[in-house]
Protein backbone atom coordinates (compact mmCIF):
# COMPACT_ATOMS: atom_id res chain seq x y z
CA UNK A 1 0.00 0.00 0.00
CA UNK A 2 2.42 2.68 -1.12
CA UNK A 3 2.04 6.15 0.46
CA UNK A 4 2.50 9.54 -0.94
CA UNK A 5 1.48 13.12 -0.64
CA UNK A 6 -1.18 13.37 -3.02
CA UNK A 7 -2.97 10.60 -1.46
CA UNK A 8 -4.56 10.88 2.50
CA UNK A 9 -1.85 12.24 5.23
CA UNK A 10 -2.00 10.02 8.39
CA UNK A 11 -1.46 12.21 11.39
CA UNK A 12 -0.45 9.56 14.23
CA UNK A 13 0.20 12.16 17.57
CA UNK A 14 2.96 10.63 19.80
CA UNK A 15 5.16 11.75 22.21
CA UNK A 16 6.74 8.40 23.13
CA UNK A 17 4.75 5.40 22.26
CA UNK A 18 1.30 5.33 20.64
CA UNK A 19 -0.44 8.13 21.26
CA UNK A 20 -4.02 8.03 20.52
CA UNK A 21 -5.80 11.50 20.96
CA UNK A 22 -4.65 14.38 22.47
CA UNK A 23 -6.52 17.61 24.11
CA UNK A 24 -5.62 21.58 24.15
CA UNK A 25 -7.68 24.24 25.47
CA UNK A 26 -9.69 24.38 22.55
CA UNK A 27 -10.59 21.40 21.10
CA UNK A 28 -9.79 17.27 20.54
CA UNK A 29 -6.82 17.05 18.29
CA UNK A 30 -7.53 15.10 15.25
CA UNK A 31 -5.16 11.88 14.43
CA UNK A 32 -5.16 11.98 10.78
CA UNK A 33 -6.72 13.78 7.85
CA UNK A 34 -7.28 13.61 4.52
CA UNK A 35 -5.99 16.37 2.69
CA UNK A 36 -3.88 17.63 -0.68
CA UNK A 37 -0.81 18.63 1.72
CA UNK A 38 2.96 19.45 1.05
CA UNK A 39 5.19 17.19 3.03
CA UNK A 40 6.56 18.05 6.18
CA UNK A 41 9.86 19.81 6.26
CA UNK A 42 13.00 17.45 7.50
CA UNK A 43 13.55 19.73 10.30
CA UNK A 44 9.94 18.97 11.69
CA UNK A 45 11.10 15.79 12.37
CA UNK A 46 9.68 14.54 15.83
CA UNK A 47 9.20 10.57 16.57
CA UNK A 48 11.06 7.77 14.76
CA UNK A 49 9.16 3.99 14.45
CA UNK A 50 11.47 0.93 13.97
CA UNK A 51 10.03 -2.41 14.32
CA UNK A 52 10.19 -3.82 17.61
CA UNK A 53 12.71 -7.17 16.75
CA UNK A 54 15.28 -7.83 13.60
CA UNK A 55 17.51 -10.42 12.01
CA UNK A 56 20.77 -9.92 12.22
CA UNK A 57 21.71 -8.89 8.67
CA UNK A 58 18.84 -8.33 6.96
CA UNK A 59 16.97 -5.58 5.63
CA UNK A 60 14.10 -3.62 7.28
CA UNK A 61 11.99 -0.52 7.07
CA UNK A 62 11.38 2.34 9.31
CA UNK A 63 9.30 5.46 9.62
CA UNK A 64 9.78 9.29 10.70
CA UNK A 65 6.72 11.29 11.79
CA UNK A 66 6.74 15.13 12.92
CA UNK A 67 4.62 16.60 16.13
CA UNK A 68 1.86 16.28 14.20
CA UNK A 69 2.50 12.45 13.15
CA UNK A 70 2.54 13.10 9.62
CA UNK A 71 5.55 11.02 7.76
CA UNK A 72 8.27 12.56 7.05
CA UNK A 73 10.37 12.71 4.12
CA UNK A 74 14.01 13.59 4.12
CA UNK A 75 15.03 13.37 7.12
CA UNK A 76 18.44 11.13 8.30
CA UNK A 77 18.85 8.73 11.10
CA UNK A 78 21.79 7.78 12.74
CA UNK A 79 22.73 4.04 14.29
CA UNK A 80 24.70 3.65 17.30
CA UNK A 81 26.94 1.35 14.82
CA UNK A 82 27.78 4.34 12.85
CA UNK A 83 25.38 3.59 9.89
CA UNK A 84 22.73 6.08 8.37
CA UNK A 85 19.54 6.26 6.35
CA UNK A 86 17.35 8.98 4.97
CA UNK A 87 13.84 8.48 4.79
CA UNK A 88 12.36 8.62 1.23
CA UNK A 89 9.17 10.51 -0.54
CA UNK A 90 6.90 8.06 2.01
CA UNK A 91 8.38 9.07 5.19
CA UNK A 92 10.47 5.53 5.03
CA UNK A 93 13.52 4.41 4.94
CA UNK A 94 14.69 0.77 4.38
CA UNK A 95 18.17 0.17 5.98
CA UNK A 96 20.53 -2.77 7.03
CA UNK A 97 20.33 -4.53 10.73
CA UNK A 98 23.75 -5.21 12.12
CA UNK A 99 25.35 -8.47 11.74
CA UNK A 100 25.53 -9.07 15.45
CA UNK A 101 22.36 -10.26 17.79
CA UNK A 102 22.37 -7.46 20.71
CA UNK A 103 20.70 -3.94 20.98
CA UNK A 104 21.20 -1.17 18.50
CA UNK A 105 19.80 2.53 19.46
CA UNK A 106 18.68 4.77 16.81
CA UNK A 107 17.51 8.35 16.80
CA UNK A 108 16.97 11.08 14.32
CA UNK A 109 19.92 13.01 13.69
CA UNK A 110 20.41 16.46 15.08
CA UNK A 111 17.43 15.24 18.11
CA UNK A 112 18.04 14.10 21.37
CA UNK A 113 16.57 10.41 22.66
CA UNK A 114 16.58 7.50 20.71
CA UNK A 115 14.67 4.03 20.34
CA UNK A 116 16.08 0.56 20.68
CA UNK A 117 16.09 -2.30 17.87
CA UNK A 118 16.27 -6.05 19.17
CA UNK A 119 18.91 -7.78 16.83
CA UNK A 120 18.36 -11.65 16.88
CA UNK A 121 20.34 -14.18 15.10
CA UNK A 122 19.38 -14.63 11.43
CA UNK A 123 18.18 -18.20 12.12
CA UNK A 124 15.43 -16.65 13.79
CA UNK A 125 13.78 -15.88 10.39
CA UNK A 126 14.46 -18.19 8.98
CA UNK A 127 10.68 -19.74 7.90
CA UNK A 128 9.21 -19.14 4.43
CA UNK A 129 5.48 -18.94 6.04
CA UNK A 130 3.99 -15.69 7.15
CA UNK A 131 3.14 -16.34 11.25
CA UNK A 132 2.22 -14.32 13.86
CA UNK A 133 3.65 -15.05 17.63
CA UNK A 134 2.40 -12.10 19.66
CA UNK A 135 -0.16 -9.17 18.77
CA UNK A 136 -1.86 -7.00 21.06
CA UNK A 137 -5.08 -7.41 23.04
CA UNK A 138 -6.45 -4.04 22.03
CA UNK A 139 -5.87 -1.79 19.58
CA UNK A 140 -6.85 2.16 18.91
CA UNK A 141 -9.12 2.93 15.58
CA UNK A 142 -6.74 5.43 15.77
CA UNK A 143 -3.25 4.45 16.96
CA UNK A 144 -0.87 2.03 15.27
CA UNK A 145 0.21 -1.11 16.74
CA UNK A 146 2.71 -3.71 16.49
CA UNK A 147 2.83 -7.34 16.20
CA UNK A 148 6.18 -10.17 15.84
CA UNK A 149 6.35 -13.09 13.90
CA UNK A 150 8.18 -14.50 11.05
CA UNK A 151 8.05 -14.94 7.78
CA UNK A 152 6.78 -11.70 7.43
CA UNK A 153 8.40 -8.97 4.57
CA UNK A 154 10.90 -6.67 5.66
CA UNK A 155 10.16 -4.00 2.67
CA UNK A 156 6.73 -2.50 4.44
CA UNK A 157 5.10 -2.09 1.23
CA UNK A 158 5.37 -6.40 0.36
CA UNK A 159 3.04 -7.20 3.59
CA UNK A 160 -0.55 -6.89 2.35
CA UNK A 161 -2.25 -6.71 5.36
CA UNK A 162 -6.52 -6.49 5.30
CA UNK A 163 -8.47 -5.42 8.67
CA UNK A 164 -12.15 -6.10 8.33
CA UNK A 165 -11.85 -6.49 4.72
CA UNK A 166 -9.95 -2.95 4.48
CA UNK A 167 -6.34 -2.37 3.27
CA UNK A 168 -3.96 -1.47 6.61
CA UNK A 169 -0.68 0.51 6.13
CA UNK A 170 2.70 -0.63 7.26
CA UNK A 171 5.19 1.74 8.59
CA UNK A 172 7.85 -0.11 9.99
CA UNK A 173 9.02 -3.61 9.24
CA UNK A 174 11.34 -6.44 9.88
CA UNK A 175 10.72 -10.40 8.53
CA UNK A 176 9.91 -10.79 12.80
CA UNK A 177 8.03 -7.62 13.71
CA UNK A 178 5.60 -5.12 11.60
CA UNK A 179 4.02 -1.60 13.02
CA UNK A 180 0.49 -1.45 11.39
CA UNK A 181 -1.49 1.45 11.01
CA UNK A 182 -5.61 0.53 11.09
CA UNK A 183 -7.75 1.30 7.85
CA UNK A 184 -10.21 4.72 8.59
CA UNK A 185 -13.91 4.39 9.29
CA UNK A 186 -13.49 0.58 11.21
CA UNK A 187 -15.90 0.44 13.97
CA UNK A 188 -14.86 -0.40 17.37
CA UNK A 189 -15.01 -4.11 18.44
CA UNK A 190 -13.36 -7.61 17.03
CA UNK A 191 -12.13 -7.57 13.87
CA UNK A 192 -10.60 -9.66 11.40
CA UNK A 193 -6.75 -8.97 10.89
CA UNK A 194 -5.43 -10.75 7.74
CA UNK A 195 -1.68 -10.40 6.52
CA UNK A 196 0.62 -12.15 4.24
CA UNK A 197 4.13 -11.45 2.69
CA UNK A 198 4.01 -10.87 -1.03
CA UNK A 199 2.35 -13.75 -2.50
CA UNK A 200 2.84 -16.01 0.52
CA UNK A 201 -0.44 -17.67 2.46
CA UNK A 202 -2.22 -15.38 4.36
CA UNK A 203 -2.36 -15.65 8.17
CA UNK A 204 -5.21 -14.37 10.26
CA UNK A 205 -6.24 -13.29 13.80
CA UNK A 206 -8.91 -11.58 15.68
CA UNK A 207 -7.68 -7.98 17.54
CA UNK A 208 -10.59 -6.19 19.52
CA UNK A 209 -10.66 -1.86 17.97
CA UNK A 210 -10.86 0.41 20.72
CA UNK A 211 -12.06 4.29 20.12
CA UNK A 212 -11.60 6.75 22.94
CA UNK A 213 -13.26 9.74 23.40
CA UNK A 214 -12.03 12.53 25.40
CA UNK A 215 -14.35 14.69 26.87
CA UNK A 216 -13.03 17.96 28.37
CA UNK A 217 -13.92 21.80 29.13
CA UNK A 218 -13.16 23.92 26.01
CA UNK A 219 -12.90 26.87 28.58
CA UNK A 220 -9.67 28.16 29.44
CA UNK A 221 -7.46 26.89 32.07
CA UNK A 222 -7.11 29.14 34.89
CA UNK A 223 -3.92 29.23 37.83
CA UNK A 224 -5.10 26.51 40.73
CA UNK A 225 -8.23 25.50 38.88
CA UNK A 226 -8.71 21.40 38.55
CA UNK A 227 -10.27 19.85 35.64
CA UNK A 228 -11.06 16.53 34.85
CA UNK A 229 -10.42 14.71 31.87
CA UNK A 230 -13.09 11.97 30.71
CA UNK A 231 -11.86 9.04 28.41
CA UNK A 232 -14.63 6.78 27.62
CA UNK A 233 -13.90 3.53 25.76
CA UNK A 234 -16.20 1.74 22.88
CA UNK A 235 -15.72 -1.53 22.09
CA UNK A 236 -15.43 -3.76 24.85
CA UNK A 237 -16.81 -3.86 28.56
CA UNK A 238 -12.91 -5.31 29.82
CA UNK A 239 -10.68 -3.03 32.31
CA UNK A 240 -8.23 -1.53 29.94
CA UNK A 241 -4.94 0.52 31.01
CA UNK A 242 -4.64 3.96 29.44
CA UNK A 243 -1.70 6.88 30.06
CA UNK A 244 -2.35 10.16 30.62
CA UNK A 245 0.79 12.41 29.48
CA UNK A 246 1.42 15.92 29.92
CA UNK A 247 3.41 17.80 26.89
CA UNK A 248 2.68 21.87 28.67
CA UNK A 249 3.75 21.21 31.81
CA UNK A 250 4.48 24.51 32.31
CA UNK A 251 0.24 25.21 31.63
CA UNK A 252 -1.20 23.04 33.41
CA UNK A 253 -0.01 19.28 35.51
CA UNK A 254 -1.44 16.08 35.85
CA UNK A 255 -2.66 14.79 39.35
CA UNK A 256 -0.25 11.76 39.90
CA UNK A 257 2.65 12.70 38.24
CA UNK A 258 3.54 12.83 34.59
CA UNK A 259 3.27 10.31 32.90
CA UNK A 260 -0.24 8.67 34.84
CA UNK A 261 -1.44 5.28 34.46
CA UNK A 262 -4.48 4.53 35.24
CA UNK A 263 -6.95 1.06 34.14
CA UNK A 264 -10.84 2.15 32.86
CA UNK A 265 -13.39 1.23 35.02
CA UNK A 266 -15.01 -1.63 32.66
CA UNK A 267 -18.81 -2.35 32.01
CA UNK A 268 -21.31 -0.45 30.04
CA UNK A 269 -19.93 2.39 30.68
CA UNK A 270 -16.49 1.95 30.27
CA UNK A 271 -13.91 4.96 31.17
CA UNK A 272 -10.99 6.49 32.63
CA UNK A 273 -11.33 9.98 34.69
CA UNK A 274 -7.81 12.06 34.88
CA UNK A 275 -7.05 15.27 36.49
CA UNK A 276 -5.59 18.34 35.55
CA UNK A 277 -4.39 21.12 38.02
CA UNK A 278 -3.70 24.72 36.42
CA UNK A 279 -0.46 26.48 36.86
CA UNK A 280 -1.03 29.74 34.29
CA UNK A 281 -3.23 31.00 31.58
CA UNK A 282 -2.20 28.89 28.26
CA UNK A 283 -3.62 26.36 26.30
CA UNK A 284 -2.76 22.64 28.02
CA UNK A 285 -1.97 19.75 26.04
CA UNK A 286 -2.70 16.40 27.45
CA UNK A 287 -1.98 12.92 25.20
CA UNK A 288 -3.79 9.97 26.08
CA UNK A 289 -2.35 6.47 24.72
CA UNK A 290 -4.09 3.16 25.15
CA UNK A 291 -1.12 0.99 26.83
CA UNK A 292 -0.47 -2.22 24.83
CA UNK A 293 -1.28 -5.65 26.22
CA UNK A 294 0.29 -8.49 24.22
CA UNK A 295 -1.01 -11.91 23.67
CA UNK A 296 0.73 -15.19 22.83
CA UNK A 297 -0.77 -16.29 19.80
CA UNK A 298 1.46 -19.20 18.82
CA UNK A 299 4.73 -20.31 21.45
Amino acid sequence: MPLNYNSRVHLLRHPALFVVLCASAASLCPLRVSAQQAPPAPSAARILLLPRRAAAGERATLAVIDVNGRLTPGVTVAFSTGARVTTDTTGRAAFVVPSAPGVVFASIEGRHGRVALAVVPAAAASTPVAAVRTAPRFAALTDRFDITGSGLCSDADANHVIVAGRSALVLAASSLALMILPPEGLPPGPAQVTLSCADGAPVSFSLTFLSLELLVSAAPLKPGERRDLLVRVAGTKDRVPLEARNLAPEIAELAGGNPVRLSSTGGPENSARFELRGHSHGSFLISIRLVPVYSLLHP
